[in-house]
């Protein structure tokens, strides 16, 4: 059995102007493979936002959802979790603080 990532954690800054939050979630939503989307905006500044981006499936592909923020004006700072798999194990509780 092949194993595929099923969450992508994801640190971007994204526009302030231009498509929203909610029309990222519903355009990253209809890739194959993508159970749930969540975005969490975590700063605003002037002209930009820094949003956490949670992606969850069955067999995610990350150059699709790269492709879809980077066409939308954003850029992905950095991935902060993956997990690839049968099952999804959840970070040890110290880390998450």
């Amino acid at each position: 059995m092949k194993k595929v990532l099923k969450r992508i954690v994801l640190d971007v800054l994204y526009p302030v102007r231009g498509v929203s939050i909610i029309d990222l979630a519903k355009s990253i939503i209809e890739i194959n493979g993508i159970n749930s989307v969540s975005i969490t905006v975590k700063e605003v500044d002037v002209d930009t936002q820094n949003i956490l981006v949670i992606i969850e499936g069955i067999n995610i592909d990350y150059d699709d959802v790269r492709k879809i923020i980077e066409k939308e004006g954003g850029v992905i700072h950095s991935i902060d979790q993956v997990v690839a798999g049968e099952k999804i194990i959840e970070p040890p509780e110290y880390l998450l603080k």
